[in-house]
Order: structure tokens, then C-alpha cells, then sequence
């Protein structure tokens, strides 16, 4: 019997919000139901954006919630050597070039930008001629992955057949950063490779990522783990949850005296659990998940539900 393995792995950008817990509920139920292992994986590598006591916070949270995993917990940044060896494995492989173009540069050369404002669609036109960027030889550049045309499919545990075709959405994508540390599309395969994960367990933003991982496994020639693509939590206006729809940090709640009970009741509501918002422990989540039941369309956070959180609370003092 094959054991297998999942993982939560939250950013410290933030603080985690009602979102981001509907997910790693899940995830922790599924590992559960499943006998999965579950592990805890800091993804801190986005330096800038990292803010200052969140990974303390993260722990703190997940225990209030009653979520558990095994330890130790691994931190992206305490050893960046795994990525530095497997950037130089894609190197070996040919299947990386360095690039300076500035943003302006490959919109203005771009047949299409990505469906994301952020993103531009790199194309293949726009690969180095100069056979010595083919290597990794500047850490402190940007380097691009060369994809190939081709359409990547796979069949997700939750959402089915998915196919996305990388090469026409964003082409040639960057693995490695000019700030010395790999892209979030590099990091999370190495990390998950190393430490055997089976199956991912995360939000349905992610499938387009989910393919350009793909292609990355592809290129080392590693195995593929299953994944599990959930619908996003999002406000009124049917995007993602974010500070235009309010404070909905779970942080938030905690301090204004809601119980860790209450939340998981209103996630339980969300995920097809109960019929209506009732208090609930992490148990009785992990109890009642059933796939079967869970939407597979994107769940709206109301005031509704906001005034349900907040209608017996008593406020934590900080004196």
C-alpha cells in the first residue's frame, strides 16, 4: 500500500482569511478520511511581501482551529540548495534561457497578453539567440522555462478533466527570479518532489499554475502527484476574497471574541457539511466532509454570514 502524503502550505504575505481556512479544512479532512499524512510547509520565498510575525501567526491560527499536522515544519528559506540544484538540472537539460526583456518589452512584442492584467504572454519569438543565456550562469537574472506547444491534461481529484494550453496563455514563464530565488511555479515542484508529496490539496485559482507545474515535472523527468482543486471563497461581487470586501482575516474574528467553533460552522455551511450556519468543531467537519456534497461552484461570503459570525461574540482584551 502506497502511503500517501499532503501538505498545507500558506504564504506569511498575510494573515490567513475565512478563504484560506475553508481550504485547509478540507485538505485536513481529506487527509484524515484518506489516512493521508498531512505536513505543514512555509512557502516564504516572496521576500518583499513576507510581513513580520506571520509564519508565528499561521501556527497560532491553525492550532485555534484545531488543524494538526506531523512536524517538523519545513521553511523555504532556511536552505535554498534544492533549488539552486534543480535550476541547474533544468540548465543541464536545456530547458531554461535567461532573460532581461523589461515588461514593457514583451508587451510590445507579445501577439497576446494573459487573461491577468499581471501577466503577458512570453513568446517563443522572443528567445535569446546567444547560445551562453542557455545556461545558468547569473543567479541574479530572470530565466524562463521554454514551453513546449502542446496542451497539458489532467484529471483533477475534485474538478474533473482539466486542460490548459500554457504555451498560448503565457508562454515561456519564469522559474527563477532576478532576486536570486526561485518562482513560485519552481519552488512549490522542487519542494513537493523532495518531500514526497502525493497529493495537493488548493484552491481552483491555481489550476492554470497547476498546468505550468506540470510541464516543470515534465522537464525533470519526475512523477506527477495527484491534484485536488477546490472553489474559491469570494465577496459580493464574485472575486476573491480581499480587503475591498472587509476584514475577513480569521485573526479578525478571534480577537473580537468569535469562536474557533463559529468559523468552522460557517465553512462546514460552505462546503455542503449542514443545511444551516451552526456551531461545529474540526471534528465534526472532518466527520461530515463528504466530496459528493461539496459545490463546485465559487462560494459567496454575505453579510449574512459576517452578522452570524459576529452575533455572539465577547472581544479578547489585549491589556
Amino acid at each position: 500500500m502506497t502511503l500517501c502524503l499532503s501538505r498545507l502550505a500558506p504564504s506569511p504575505t498575510g494573515a490567513l482569511h475565512l478563504g484560506n481556512a475553508r481550504t485547509f479544512l478540507i485538505n485536513w479532512a481529506l487527509a484524515h478520511q484518506n489516512e493521508w499524512r498531512l505536513i505543514l510547509r512555509i512557502e516564504d520565498l516572496d521576500g518583499p511581501r513576507i510581513q513580520p510575525g506571520a509564519q508565528a501567526q499561521v501556527i497560532e491560527i491553525l492550532n485555534w482551529l484545531g488543524i494538526d499536522y506531523e512536524e517538523p515544519v519545513l521553511v523555504q528559506s532556511a536552505d535554498m540548495s534544492p533549488y539552486e540544484d534543480v535550476i541547474g538540472e533544468l540548465s543541464a537539460r536545456d530547458a531554461i534561457f535567461a532573460c532581461q526583456l523589461s515588461r514593457s518589452e514583451i508587451q510590445q512584442a507579445a501577439s497576446a497578453p494573459h487573461q491577468d492584467s499581471h501577466e503577458l504572454r512570453f513568446s517563443p519569438n522572443l528567445r535569446p539567440e546567444d547560445s551562453i543565456a542557455y545556461s545558468f550562469s547569473h543567479p541574479d537574472q530572470n530565466y524562463r522555462l521554454m514551453v513546449p506547444d502542446q496542451e497539458v491534461t489532467f484529471e483533477d481529484g475534485f474538478a474533473g478533466l482539466i486542460k490548459h494550453h500554457p504555451h498560448q496563455e503565457v508562454g515561456d514563464f519564469v522559474v527563477w527570479t532576478k532576486r536570486g530565488v526561485p518562482a513560485y511555479q519552481l519552488a512549490v515542484v522542487v519542494d513537493d518532489a523532495r518531500q514526497g508529496i502525493t497529493d495537493v490539496v488548493r484552491a481552483d485559482d491555481l489550476l492554470p499554475s497547476t498546468a505550468r507545474q506540470i510541464l516543470i515535472y515534465q522537464a525533470l523527468g519526475w512523477k506527477i502527484p495527484r491534484f485536488w482543486h477546490f472553489p474559491l471563497v469570494c465577496g459580493p461581487d464574485g472575486r476573491r476574497l480581499a480587503k475591498r470586501h472587509g476584514d475577513t482575516r480569521l485573526t479578525f474574528y478571534r480577537d473580537a471574541g468569535v469562536h474557533p467553533e463559529r468559523i468552522i460552522g460557517l465553512l462546514a455551511f460552505w462546503s455542503g457539511i449542514v443545511e444551516h450556519r451552526t456551531e461545529l468543531t474540526a471534528n465534526d467537519f472532518r466527520n461530515g466532509f463528504q466530496l459528493s456534497k461539496v459545490s463546485h461552484h465559487a462560494i459567496t461570503f454575505t453579510q449574512e454570514d459576517h452578522q452570524w459570525l459576529m452575533a455572539e461574540t465577547s472581544p479578547i482584551s489585549h491589556e
